[in-house]
């Protein structure tokens, strides 16, 4: 830790994480460019010149038309599931808590299989607006059944574990009833894809993630504060619940918009914290460090998923679900092994 002077102001820097977001933004970055190339006749090279406007005109249409709004989305919704993944594990001090395991991704794919099966005929716009609206819906009731006198981290995980069980299972009961048909355009859905995204699915994560992102980072200096307990953030000056809700409110709003565009893509908003905050080794939620490792994970994910030699081309759901199932088996090993083993 350093502190740097800037026209007579003292900031205080952490050296190791601000080197390693760099790393990371610009690992996502160059992944990102490689991501422009994949499936066409644009080379990384060509890409990056016409991203500086040197391409011809058959280069702008791929890049622009076709890969840029797929390699954006991945980049943003990476960094949207793991800012709102660093959040919801600093604020329940619990490397199980994300958005995940508290009901958001199940409350906004619930919302969004309700307007796919029992509405019918609804528009993409539709659907999106009804998952963010269930996933916020989703995250404000857990909230609620947590709060008594105060949210206590084990029992905001606990209540989320419940209300997700309850989500999965209208959504279970919701394809049993359905058509087979739409009940199969709704699974797909529901495993979690970017194929075939336009700039339509694009804007909203990046204002999500222009409005929410510079409001946690301005409030996680409170945040790591409150990670050493209620009382101790209090008697520093730290309204405890306001922040709170404010910062759950950022990781929910920022989850919802990132399921409602992308479906609900497992396990980045939980790996990513934790990768982040072994890498930089600082306090805090590190919530700059958790999305550019956000979205490298998800960019990477998919670039991965669209080169595999499988028929057809590979949902990224099913990628990040199957990693990260065995990434939570080593979390969970790793966090409840028995003392001196």
């Amino acid at each position: 830790m350093r502190t740097l002077r800037v026209s007579g102001v003292a900031v205080r820097v952490h050296v190791r994480a601000c080197l390693v977001v760099t790393c990371l933004i610009a690992a996502a970055a160059g992944l990102g460019l490689l991501a422009l190339s994949t499936g066409t006749a644009v080379s990384p090279a060509g890409a990056l010149r016409t991203l500086l406007g040197r391409g011809d005109a058959a280069s702008e249409l791929v890049v622009y038309a076709f890969r840029a709004p797929r390699t954006l989305l991945a980049l943003l919704v990476g960094a949207a599931l793991g800012t709102g993944g660093a959040v919801v594990q600093s604020l329940s001090r619990n490397p199980l808590g994300s958005p995940d395991v508290i009901g958001v991704n199940a409350g906004a794919a619930a919302g969004a299989v309700l307007m796919l099966l029992v509405v019918g005929g609804a528009s993409t716009t539709a659907v999106s607006l009804a998952s963010l609206a269930c996933g916020l819906g989703s995250g404000l009731l857990v909230y609620a059944l947590s709060f008594r006198r105060g949210v206590q981290g084990a029992r905001l995980v606990l209540v989320g574990v419940g209300v997700t069980a309850m989500l999965n299972a209208l959504i279970s009961y919701l394809l049993t009833r359905a058509e087979l048909d739409d009940a199969q355009g709704a699974k797909v859905w529901l495993i979690g894809s970017l194929a075939g995204a336009g700039w339509d699915r694009v804007w909203p994560v990046a204002l999500a993630v222009a409005a929410a992102l510079p409001a946690a980072l301005a409030a996680s200096r409170a945040a790591a504060l409150m990670e050493m307990g209620d009382a101790a953030a209090g008697a520093l000056g730290v309204r405890v619940e306001r922040l709170r809700l404010t910062l759950l409110l950022a990781a929910v709003g920022l989850s919802g918009v990132a399921v409602s565009c992308a479906g609900p893509i497992s396990f980045v908003a939980l790996a990513a914290p934790q990768l982040a905050r072994r890498l930089t080794r600082a306090p805090g939620p590190g919530v700059a460090a958790s999305a550019a490792m956000g979205a490298l994970l998800l960019v990477a994910a998919d670039l991965l998923a669209q080169r595999l030699p499988t028929p057809g081309q590979l949902p990224v759901g099913v990628l990040t679900a199957g990693v990260g199932g065995l990434y939570l088996a080593w979390l969970l090993h790793r966090e409840w092994r028995p003392a001196g083993r």
